[in-house]
């Protein structure tokens, strides 16, 4: 019976080559000129730790790490930037949590949606991520359209992996 899963991962090894772009990009910058700006990736809780004099130049980080990312065909969405900066003395600190996984209320917003088409597929969750089965591809290129089309209102970037006929 054919079907696939519905993901959100990010390839890590792109994603540290992003970084380290955005660390020699900054590195040569003129405004960053004698700067104690420090940009890392922490690979194993997948955290982006940043630390800038001030708030302009926290922005432009962020800024300059989005477009590396870009470039790097990586959905800057999986950026979680809710978490403003603070104060630490006389720098200022920013963590960015990398997003992965589908949580299990957006999971579940998924399946009902799914099943909200009145098309012949079952929809389940699997861990933090949501499997699709159907007797035709059809139906399932049509969950996959309508996915790519509400992805913008879940909040997350999308991925259609494993697909078997």
């Amino acid at each position: 019976m054919p079907s696939f899963d519905i993901v959100n991962k990010i390839d890590h090894q792109t994603l540290d080559n992003a970084i380290n772009t955005a660390k020699k990009e900054i590195t040569t910058r003129f405004d960053f000129k004698d700067s104690k700006t420090e940009l890392d990736l922490d690979k194993k809780n997948l955290i982006i730790n940043i630390t800038t004099e001030n708030d302009l130049r926290m922005n432009t980080i962020v800024k300059i790490i989005i477009e590396r990312m870009v470039k790097q065909n990586l959905d800057a969405k999986s950026l979680d930037l809710s978490k403003d900066a603070y104060q630490s003395g006389a720098m200022t600190k920013k963590e960015i949590p990398i997003k992965e996984g589908i949580e299990k209320e957006i999971a579940k917003k998924i399946v009902k949606e799914i099943k909200d088409l009145d098309l012949k597929v079952q929809s389940s969750i699997m861990d933090e991520q949501v499997r699709v089965t159907a007797k035709k591809i059809d139906d399932l290129q049509k969950v996959i359209a309508f996915c790519r089309q509400k992805q913008e209102v879940w909040g997350l970037p999308l991925q259609f992996v494993n697909m078997k006929s």
